[in-house]
């Protein structure tokens, strides 16, 4: 898991971790936005009245209402992005990522209204009557561009473990455990059925399925969100002024958080912002190409208000819970993921200024040789250290309590730990401790800060499940849909199964493997994207006066 850990961080730093990244996918926003003169502002309510309903035609070509396109999209994008990686995103970049995920929404609201309509646009009707479009069907009509759709198919696939079905699956075993206590085992196996039986059905069953679960799950979780912000009603303008304060700077040390560059907020509010509403990343034009309509503009102006329900107004929502509850930079025993945990020389202290420079410094990757890791030995006496001349850092943080176990909690360890560059070498060593968490975990403590106190978490966890599980199902679409293309027809059955065997083995994976592997999966479908839209920038536009001709007339 270690070296899989390591070789899926060391791609993604050349990637979506890597400087270039976010400049270029907000380029590309920003260049349509201007480009297109602000689409996402001038078409926003013409958007609600196609998905209302009001141009449809029965006889025109497609599977799918408007309505139940965007809510298959929508299941596709609202999931663990929308509570574990808002999570993680202030986890790492404090309330500054916020701000950039909203930067990412507004603009990637034209980003994806440009690549649904060119997808529509390009869509084609398969062996067995339904539609099949995306971004690897306009590269392949219209740019000529056979080997860029067959690279975009394959990441389709594999972002398809990765963002689909892997992350979503360990989001939901992680906190389902938290919460209930139920096996991570028994969850997967159950969802990975449930999962089987409504794949099979297709894109109709699965946007019937949608279509009931989208609007039903976004009440449940917006009623336990307002229950934790009016709760902390006093915190919510603290809140705001944080982020926009800290955007451009970086956010200072608070609590138990260390602090984050400008840079680093910068980076992973763009790329949790991707990867909680994909715009730009080609996943959603393939839902939308099921579409009941002859205008490729229409479904492109649908698919407008899905990064605004998205990230700016629930990612917005959880952000507040988060920053309201005061949850974010305090400490919280936990059992320390061992991705997470690392072993440093000398004794750092939070109270000692030097000291959190020092840690701010190599955590935000400013001076690495700031800090060294620890080799040597740790005595412990029943789950206690009784050695010094190193500090336990877990989760980006100085660990507190730090208590040592064998195989599980309950069985304190007595006798020696070696320790070799940070790292503890024995694998049956369980550690826990208090220090800052991430991801669902951390949305599910806020949770509990509320109206409903510890019954909170439970709305977290139903959220969580209901999310992340419409999330699997939109994705098992769209990688049916790149099998499709690359292999035909014969092949989707063996990926569906393999697709359900992959939902339950990342319920009992390491939540910190999972995130790095869909890191690197978004990127690998948004970059070829990103290019084929810019290169049909001026048929874009086009199509857009031609079907406002159409309309005015």
């Amino acid at each position: 898991m270690d070296v899989l850990l390591d070789f899926f961080n060391l791609l993604d730093s050349f990637l979506g971790s890597a400087a270039w990244f976010p400049y270029v996918l907000l380029g590309v926003g920003i260049f349509f936005t201007i480009y297109l003169k602000f689409p996402q502002i001038r078409y926003f309510n013409h958007a609600w009245r196609v998905v209302s309903g009001k141009y449809d035609k029965k006889d025109d070509p497609g599977d799918t209402t408007h309505f139940q396109a965007l809510t298959t999209a929508l299941s596709g994008t609202v999931g663990t992005g929308n509570i574990a990686g808002v999570a993680l995103a202030i986890f790492l970049g404090g309330p500054a990522a916020l701000f950039w995920m909203w930067a990412t929404a507004f603009f990637g609201m034209t980003t994806k209204f440009v690549e649904v309509t060119l997808s529509h646009k390009y869509r084609e009707k398969t062996a067995d009557g339904t539609m099949a479009g995306g971004p690897m069907y306009y590269m392949d009509k219209r740019l000529n561009m056979k080997w860029l759709a067959v690279i975009f198919a394959i990441a389709t696939v594999i972002s398809s473990f990765g963002t689909g079905s892997l992350p979503q699956s360990n989001g939901i075993a992680t906190s389902m455990e938290a919460t209930f206590g139920i096996s991570p085992h028994i969850m997967g196996g159950i969802l990975a059925i449930l999962l089987g039986l409504v794949i099979l059905g297709g894109i109709k069953r699965i946007a019937q399925v949608t279509s009931k679960i989208v609007p039903f799950m976004a009440v449940v979780y917006l009623i336990g969100a307002f229950a934790v912000i009016f709760a902390n009603i006093e915190n919510i303008g603290p809140s705001f002024i944080a982020v926009f304060t800290d955007a451009f700077t970086g956010s200072a040390a608070a609590g138990g958080f260390l602090g984050a560059t400008f840079a680093y907020a910068f980076n992973r509010g763009v790329n949790r912002g991707l990867f909680s509403n994909e715009a730009g990343q080609g996943s959603a034009p393939i839902a939308h190409a099921s579409a009941k309509t002859k205008e490729p503009v229409s479904e492109g102006m649908v698919s407008i208000l899905e990064p605004f329900i998205d990230t700016i107004i629930i990612c917005t929502i959880t952000g507040l819970v988060i920053l309201s509850s005061g949850v974010w930079n305090q400490k919280h025993v936990n059992v320390f993921d061992r991705s997470d945990m690392m072993i440093v020389q000398g004794q750092y202290s939070e109270k000692v200024p030097e000291d959190v420079n020092a840690l701010f410094s190599y955590l935000n990757k400013i001076d690495d040789s700031s800090i060294t890791k620890y080799t040597g030995e740790i005595s412990v006496v029943n789950g206690v250290s009784v050695s010094s001349g190193y500090t336990f850092l877990n989760a980006r943080s100085i660990a507190e309590n730090v208590r040592y176990y064998v195989g599980d909690v309950t069985d304190p360890f007595t006798g020696t730990i070696n320790v070799e560059n940070g790292e503890i070498a024995r694998s049956n060593i369980i550690v826990q401790g208090e220090s800052l968490v991430h991801s669902a975990p951390l949305t599910t403590i806020a949770f509990t800060k509320g109206y409903f106190g510890e019954y909170g978490q439970y709305i977290v966890s139903i959220g969580l499940l209901l999310f992340a599980f419409s999330t699997a199902i939109a994705w098992s679409y769209y990688g049916d849909r790149a099998m499709t293309y690359l292999l035909g027809p014969k092949s989707v059955m063996p990926y569906r199964v393999v697709y359900c065997a992959g939902f339950y083995w990342a319920a009992v994976s390491d939540t910190t493997l999972v995130w790095a592997l869909s890191a690197v999966a978004i990127v690998l479908m948004t970059l070829p994207n990103l290019f084929g839209i810019v290169v049909l920038h001026k048929e874009m536009k086009e199509t857009v006066s031609e079907y406002w001709n159409k309309i005015n007339s």
